[in-house]
């Protein structure tokens, strides 16, 4: 999927979700607002991948740089901790086996405002190896648009 010539980063990105059934969708968007709002100097770069758009938070256009990342699915949102495996979680939060990364699957948008969830995103941010700049200033990335998607809605074939 091109750009088109005059389109912004923000209008790409509500193209990309417009291809998720509303309901994921708005889910989608109230998680980045509130994304948004707990990182507010992150750079956000988008991913239209293969499986699921992912929308990245750090400081630096570096992948290997992300604090944290939301990935938006045909039935559901996870937000991963890209060094969760060392975070302390004695609730349990986190899933995955992975060496690095965990995830937690936000079946609502309030569960950003969960006390445990904000305690395992301030530890995360604590331990980044390169923390969000104070002085920064928000921008929207898109680095990469698959040419072969899995369908973004659960009754597409």
């Amino acid at each position: 999927m091109p750009k088109a010539k005059d389109e912004t980063p923000e209008q790409q990105l509500a193209t990309f979700l417009a291809r998720y059934s509303p309901e994921i969708a708005s889910v989608a968007v109230t998680i980045r607002a509130k994304m948004r709002k707990l990182c507010p100097t992150a750079l956000e770069l988008a991913y239209d991948n293969y499986n699921a758009l992912v929308i990245g938070y750090g400081a630096t256009e570096r992948a290997s740089e992300f604090i944290f990342s939301i990935a938006i699915y045909p039935k559901w949102v996870n937000l991963f901790f890209a060094h969760g495996a060392g975070l302390p979680d004695p609730q349990k939060l986190l899933k995955g086996s992975g060496s690095a990364i965990r995830h937690i699957r936000l079946d609502s948008p309030s569960l950003l405002d969960d006390s445990t969830v904000r305690a395992l995103m301030k530890e995360a941010v604590s331990r980044a190896a390169v923390p969000f700049d104070p002085k920064g200033t928000h921008r929207l990335v898109i680095k990469s648009i698959s040419a072969k998607q899995r369908p973004r809605r659960p009754d597409q074939p």
